[in-house]
């Protein structure tokens, strides 16, 4: 019996340290790779659990990135890369063709587009939208609730497939795991083409169930999209106490969300959409001189590209830069690019809630404040709304508005979309609708924040060394 305890342990302590050498030689950011070596010390058993579903270097998938690379696309959308690669921002050039190099980006000039801050105002323009759709709708959510406000949305979207429109659905199968299957059969048996993306069996959970479409997009008729922060659900439609903010956009700019959404819809399918005749494409009015790049991130691309755009934004920032993000965790990179900047005299202000809806992450998120404040950066925390917008805005010209929240789950493990818009008027607008945000903030003032208990600071030094697997 001893022997057999013997060999037990020896081939459980084996599996340990076999699992830190594999996280150790992998050669990843040094501070996961302490994170999950912790892990594997103190909670051994549950911690190889973990790594072995959630653990692994995404960008090693091939069975991810492969479905991606296989999509032949449709011709119209080649010419229009032709058509508007010749046009630059006039500042941030070095963001701009980061994105068009890694991302393959299209700079598209001439959209129509309104910043949303309101549920209410994104759902009745949604909806309104919906009605009057004439050819297709493609649609891409994160969440997509089984209540009032999911409802209406899923009527809407049956009726239209009931009168011949093409009406195509995609949800996140983790995020949705508790809607009955009965929600999308009814959809189905009305002429919606409803998918989960990246659907988890058995035999695929290791590699998928990790990494989430966080992407929140939807293109009608080609001519009309909505990307940003809101899911479907009544807390982004009625909650006074959840504020985010959202994009409609008209014109050009929708063929970036359209090449994007039919790029998801092929490597959940590997099936192409429709033609080449134009009608997902089809000639758009000029409605301003603006210029706008969309860029996706996830397992699937080569480069951390939405973490990288996010630091060009950063040290490309000359006068200031506001962000709102629901969750501040910072890579190391990231992390000092924006001090860098706060040292330099940009005045960088970052806006988060008091209390996040994950009271778990607070502690963390606050672990960075001290060494942020030292550097001159300027924190504020709204006090009675959640702030879900993942929002920046520099030097009355860069506004950047998506899905990616400014954590390590978003710049390396979800699939993300932002949008990023080269233009005054709607910069100053981003800008204005930050500062409102303010007015229900408490700023964080270092000398205040550094008479905090000793207690906390350990305990936000040690929920800080988990922020990577968060």
């Amino acid at each position: 019996m001893e022997i057999v305890q013997y060999i037990g342990y020896s081939i459980y302590l084996i599996t340990i340290i076999g699992t830190i050498l594999v996280v150790i030689s992998e050669n990843r950011n040094p501070i996961r790779t302490l994170a999950w070596v912790l892990v594997l010390i103190f909670i051994p058993a549950i911690g190889i659990v973990l790594f072995y579903f959630f653990g692994q270097n995404n960008r090693k998938i091939r069975s991810i990135s492969s479905k991606y690379k296989e999509w032949k696309g449709i011709r119209h959308s080649e010419a229009l890369i032709a058509e508007h690669k010749s046009n630059k921002p006039k500042q941030f050039i070095s963001l701009s063709k980061l994105l068009s190099q890694v991302n393959d980006s299209l700079l598209l000039r001439g959209s129509k587009v309104e910043i949303i801050t309101s549920g209410p105002r994104k759902f009745e323009a949604l909806l309104s939208d919906i009605e009057k759709a004439t050819h297709h709708i493609h649609m891409e959510y994160f969440i997509f609730n089984n209540d009032e406000t999911g409802r209406k949305v899923k009527q809407a979207l049956m009726k239209k497939a009931s009168e011949g429109v093409s009406v195509r659905f995609l949800y996140d199968n983790v995020a949705n795991i508790g809607i009955p299957a009965g929600f999308y059969n009814e959809m189905k048996k009305a002429g919606v083409e409803v998918c989960p993306f990246m659907k988890i069996r058995f035999a695929s959970f290791k590699s998928r169930v990790n990494y989430r479409n966080h992407r929140k997009v939807v293109v009608i008729d080609g001519t009309i999209g909505y990307i940003g922060g809101m899911n479907i659900g009544d807390e982004y439609a009625a909650n006074p106490n959840w504020r985010d903010t959202h994009l409609r956009i008209q014109g050009r700019g929708v063929y970036a969300l359209q090449i994007n959404f039919l790029k998801d819809w092929f490597s959940t399918l590997q099936k192409e959409v429709g033609s080449d005749d134009g009608s997902y494409f089809p000639d758009c009015d000029i409605y301003t001189d603006n210029l706008l790049q969309v860029a996706v991130g996830g397992p699937n691309t080569q480069w951390p590209n939405l973490l990288q755009a996010t630091i060009s934004a950063v040290i490309s920032s000359k006068k200031y830069l506001y962000i709102q993000t629901p969750y501040f965790l910072p890579t190391d990179s990231l992390f000092e690019a924006l001090q860098i900047a706060a040292l330099s005299g940009v005045d960088v202000q970052l806006m988060v809630s008091r209390k996040s809806d994950s009271s778990y992450l607070d502690p963390a998120i606050r672990s960075y404040y001290s060494d942020l404040l030292r550097s001159g950066l300027r924190i504020f925390e709204h006090q009675t709304q959640f702030i879900h917008a993942k929002t920046m805005v520099a030097d009355d010209y860069l506004s950047v508005i998506g899905s990616a929240n400014m954590d390590f789950r978003s710049f390396e493990s979800n699939f993300e979309i932002n949008c990023y818009l080269y233009d005054q008027e709607l910069a100053i607008q981003n800008k204005e609708i930050f500062l409102k945000d303010r007015e229900g903030c408490k700023e964080v003032l270092l000398e205040e924040w550094e008479k905090r208990s000793r207690l906390k600071r350990v305990f936000e030094s040690l929920m800080r060394l988990f922020a990577p697997l968060m």
